[in-house]
């Protein structure tokens, strides 16, 4: 399975990743935009973890490399959410620093959610952003997400309590 956009491939993870994995993935400001599941400083070991976790999870993948060339630049997904919100699923994305401001993020989104909604039945995917980061809601804005709410001090990041703004995107023909 690949989503081909034009100038990013999205495809599952797999072995062989894990390199290229640590390489952008093991950097301050990209773990100061994430949730604290993802670690840093982010290993080897890390790396390897992640893989075996996306390679050995059955069903359709909802955790995919974001490639340029071949190589893994970043990452997306998304996880449904449970009991009533089941048809809700929380987004994310991430790309290493050296790939910021080229439009690739979006991109990658966008492939994300056209994936994410025509094989799952989703009615909503939503994605929280870090109070300090508005490239990413940027991202959002661009990748057709529309505000929704900031939750005031609702996370705890980096040893600061911040706003998160929470941003989301109905599929379209339902209510």
């Amino acid at each position: 399975m690949e989503l081909v956009g034009p100038r990013l491939v999205l495809r599952p993870w797999q072995r062989g990743d894990e390199e290229a994995l640590v390489r952008h993935a093991n950097n301050r400001s990209v773990w100061r935009n994430l949730t604290d599941r993802f670690p840093h400083p982010y290993t080897a070991a890390d790396a390897r973890a992640w893989v075996r976790q996306c390679t050995t999870r059955e069903g359709p993948p909802c955790h995919l490399a974001v490639t340029l060339g071949g190589e893994p630049i970043g990452g997306t997904g998304f996880e449904r959410l449970g009991d009533l919100s089941r048809l809700t699923a929380e987004i994310g994305y991430w790309l290493g620093e050296a790939h910021w401001g080229n439009g690739f993020a979006t991109e990658a989104l966008q492939l994300t959610t056209d994936y994410a909604f025509g094989q799952f039945d989703f009615a909503r995917l939503q994605a929280g952003v870090l109070d300090w980061n508005p490239r990413s809601r940027r991202v959002l804005e661009k990748a057709g997400y529309r505000f929704e709410a900031q939750l005031a001090r609702a996370v705890y990041k980096d040893g600061e309590v911040i706003d998160s703004w929470l941003y989301v995107r109905l599929r379209e023909g339902r209510r």
